[in-house]
């Protein structure tokens, strides 16, 4: 039996939905939803614009520490990243 949210919808975990999601690409995804650069996204959160891309292409471990900064920016769960 799956959840349901407070409206009645039927809720979804993220890798049912995308399946070959990568952290990278959700991050990515996030950016984009907020209509942000990665220079944008830099400034924002406190972290290089050079290791957001590097996150972004799967080459740079995103961790949990910034995660979370991503993710308030962002405004997703950080455990998305994870």
């Amino acid at each position: 039996m799956r959840e349901v949210s407070i409206e009645g919808d039927e809720l979804f975990a993220l890798d049912e939905v995308f399946p070959d999601s990568t952290p990278g690409a959700l991050l990515k995804g996030a950016r984009y939803k907020e209509d942000m650069t990665q220079a944008q996204l830099a400034k924002a959160s406190g972290i290089a614009r050079r290791h957001i891309s590097e996150m972004e292409n799967d080459r740079r471990p995103i961790g949990k520490e910034r995660a979370r900064r991503l993710a308030e920016v962002l405004k997703v769960d950080y455990r998305v990243f994870l």
